[in-house]
């Protein structure tokens, strides 16, 4: 097991994404604090994972408050003594060009999208800095590399995760310390309603899918899964600062 005695946080692993990412690093051996507000979600995540003999607590939580951000980070690294593990999924979507979308969504977007992922990294590192490692993966998206329609507070905040993820890589990694960004293009999870709502409904969204992604088709939980193991496990040992793009080729076009 690759991440045999390593301690993880995992953000928004009560569905989708964050769960997958949760479930495989239990099964390679990581303890995982899978983190979401959602109780019910959160408590499936850690259910989940033990019925498989894995181990993992979870922590119920909005992000975004600092206070109760804080207070749960420093409960994990009491209670084991280490962070080994940063993944900062947690995310929303708001739809709406310039015009459209609502100044208190854009200001959600990047409250969740990009100022939890920088708190939740600046109060992981300094247990990270005194182990002499850590390794933190921030989820951006396909939107951070990509023009995404009618978009702007999701795009914005997704660019932003790539450039604050290449700031930490260059000032953390003389302590030891790796930060990448993932960028998953189409995966069929719910996290994609208001684009679906937006676009006119599934039918309209798997035509897009079919015509936008060169593979055809939507990912799988489990594709965004094993890209998430290979970052944050030493089989990425001397990668720092990276951008991985998971979509399907629709990047390349």
């Amino acid at each position: 097991m690759i991440l045999k005695d390593k301690v993880a946080i995992v953000t928004g692993a009560g569905s989708g994404i964050g769960q997958a990412g949760a479930a495989i690093m239990a099964r390679e051996g990581a303890h995982v604090a899978v983190a979401d507000r959602n109780a019910e979600g959160a408590a499936e995540t850690v259910a989940q994972i033990r019925n498989a003999g894995g181990s993992a607590e979870s922590l119920i939580l909005d992000v975004t408050d600092d206070i109760s951000l804080e207070a749960a980070i420093a409960s994990v690294l009491a209670r084991h003594g280490h962070i080994d593990i940063l993944h900062n999924h947690a995310g929303a979507q708001v739809a709406g060009d310039l015009e459209q979308v609502a100044v208190e969504g854009f200001d959600r977007s990047w409250g969740l999208n990009v100022r939890a992922h920088f708190m939740a990294a600046r109060l992981v590192m300094p247990a990270m800095k005194a182990q002499g490692a850590g390794v933190i993966l921030n989820t951006s998206s396909s939107s951070g590399v990509l023009y995404d329609r009618e978009m702007i507070a999701y795009t914005t905040t997704k660019h932003a995760v790539i450039a604050m993820t290449r700031q930490m890589a260059g000032d953390y990694a003389r302590f030891g310390i790796r930060v990448n960004a993932l960028c998953p293009g189409w995966v069929d999870t719910p996290f994609n309603s208001p684009f679906i709502a937006q676009m006119g409904g599934r039918a309209a969204i798997e035509a897009y899918v079919r015509d936008k992604v060169p593979m055809g088709r939507w990912a799988d939980v489990g594709e965004i899964a094993e890209s998430i193991l290979f970052l944050v496990s030493d089989r990425s040992s001397y990668i720092t600062g990276q951008i991985l793009v998971v979509d399907g080729g629709e990047a390349v076009v």
